[in-house]
């Protein structure tokens, strides 16, 4: 979403970064390119020009001038602010009230902007990460199977919904869902309202009657990122009529501009609590404004990366991965888990946006060809090799290279590519191996099932950008015990496939 945004900023820092001594001139030119970047984003022109304002204010000082990095100083400066307007000044906004069960949480927006969807996300998150008892109830009686929408989704995510009793008022299924969450001993009930295309009075007048039946501890509104500025009206609408206590901005993995989640907190007020990244059912992420920054101006956001790597890895497979590869054993299998495990985490894009320094080597992956489908045929010709095959690599010569290449509808130089590609990983645990008992994997394996396991993603947190940015050019942009974070050195080998 913030693609071009990110390009932009980085190529202005790109530049402040390599001069020695910043002049006053420097940060003026730089603080202009930062504003036209902002608005060609969509970001509203008063929250734009609050922004720079701010930045002036705070870089005019004479640390920056005379800092011995003015330019990283900069660059911090723009970090803080940028927080500052994705999060205001509340500290824990992504939280949502949901004591005294059942808490009821409403759900408003307009048409399209994916409400029935982000509903049954949210139940699935706090069903599986908060161990609620959720009950999900359509209240639109407007578009055509609506209701049945939300009935098929609570099934796929195990979410008890509503029985549908068809004729009912949006007003009587509210009561209706009051009164069963009640008796149903139910933690959370999720009230799922009618859109429309635009705001209009009949819709209003709906809503606020919901709204005073279940007098919701969180009204959550559901805009779509893709709408750019005009999302910022209905927002302010929707406050002023219903009331709101947060958003929820769906597409956020579109190819918008990104300008109106920027510009949402600053206008409305109302904290941004969490941003769908797709269709799929787990695709919904917890907005934390410092990380969203840091992916904007490049910095990466591995806390984010380290706690996907905890929730795909079981910490009993990483410890039996770690004693392997401190013997320097590491064979085929071992290199399918860590394929498989990339494509858990997101694919190749997915863990490179969030390494440090990595988002501009994303344009030369695309390039040069390497993509997810070529983790999926690296594994489809693991996966046609014997068993013995995948313990003992070294027993592949011509005949068995021809067969296994031919099982998967594959070449045989593709696999000569992944052979390579696993000697040189072989390699690589073998050195990291023996850097003895308090080597790097090991820190890295220790530190992320570390107690609570929070270990890793804690210590990572309180790092500075600049030091984990330095730290990934140092490993050639490999991240070693992040489960398949490794990065493949031998990239530039995968061309497209003909």
């Amino acid at each position: 979403m913030f693609e071009n945004l990110s390009e932009r900023l980085g190529g202005v820092f790109d530049r402040l970064t390599k001069q020695g001594a910043l002049s006053e001139d420097d940060i003026k030119t730089a603080l202009r390119e930062v504003r036209v970047a902002l608005l060609e984003a969509d970001v509203s022109l008063p929250v734009a020009r609050d922004f720079i304002k701010a930045i002036a204010d705070k870089a005019a000082g004479q640390s920056v001038t005379k800092s011995i990095t003015p330019g990283q100083q900069v660059v911090k400066i723009v970090h803080d602010e940028l927080v500052h307007v994705l999060a205001g000044d509340n500290d824990n906004a992504g939280e949502l009230k949901i004591d005294n069960a059942p808490a009821p949480i409403l759900m408003v927006g307009l048409q399209g902007s994916g409400k029935t969807t982000t509903t049954a996300k949210l139940a699935k998150r706090l069903k599986e990460k908060n161990g609620k008892r959720v009950l999900m109830a359509s209240l639109d009686v407007q578009r055509p199977a609506a209701q049945e929408q939300l009935a098929v989704l609570g099934t796929q995510i195990g979410v008890d919904t509503l029985p549908i009793v068809k004729g009912q008022s949006a007003v009587d299924i509210a009561k209706r869902a009051k009164q069963q969450a009640t008796m149903g001993g139910y933690d959370v009930y999720m009230l799922d309202t009618a859109g429309r295309l635009h705001i209009d009075e009949v819709l209003m007048d709906e809503v606020q009657s919901v709204r005073d039946i279940a007098n919701p501890r969180e009204t959550l509104l559901v805009v779509d990122g893709l709408t750019g500025q005009d999302a910022v009206n209905v927002a302010e609408e929707f406050d002023n009529k219903v009331g709101v206590s947060g958003v929820v901005l769906t597409r956020m993995d579109g190819d918008g501009r990104g300008g109106a989640a920027l510009s949402m907190r600053a206008v409305t007020g109302k904290p941004i609590k969490f941003v769908g990244l797709g269709e799929k059912m787990d695709a919904l992420e917890e907005f934390h404004p410092e990380r969203v920054a840091g992916r904007i101006l490049g910095m990466g956001d591995i806390v984010s990366l380290v706690e996907k790597a905890q929730e795909t890895i079981e910490a009993e497979q990483a410890e039996r991965m770690m004693r392997r590869f401190q013997k320097g054993q590491f064979n085929m299998n071992d290199l399918k888990q860590q394929l498989e495990q990339m494509l858990k985490m997101g694919g190749m894009e997915g863990i490179m946006g969030m390494m440090p320094g990595m988002g501009k080597m994303k344009k030369q992956v695309e390039d040069a060809g390497f993509d997810d489908s070529i983790l999926k045929r690296q594994i489809a010709l693991i996966q046609s090799m014997t068993k013995r095959e995948r313990a003992n690599p070294k027993l592949l010569q011509a005949s068995r290279k021809k067969r296994i290449a031919k099982g998967a509808g594959l070449e045989v130089s593709e696999l000569n590519k992944l052979m390579k590609m696993h000697r040189q990983m072989a390699d690589m645990m073998k050195k990291m191996g023996k850097m003895g008992k308090g080597g790097m994997l090991k820190k890295a394996m220790g530190g992320m099932f570390g107690k609570g396991g929070h270990g890793m993603a804690g210590e990572l947190q309180n790092m500075d950008p600049k030091a984990m940015e330095a730290a990934a050019k140092q490993m050639g942009g490999k991240l070693p015990g992040l489960g398949g974070g490794a990065l493949p050195p031998g990239l530039s080998g995968f061309g497209k496939k003909k």
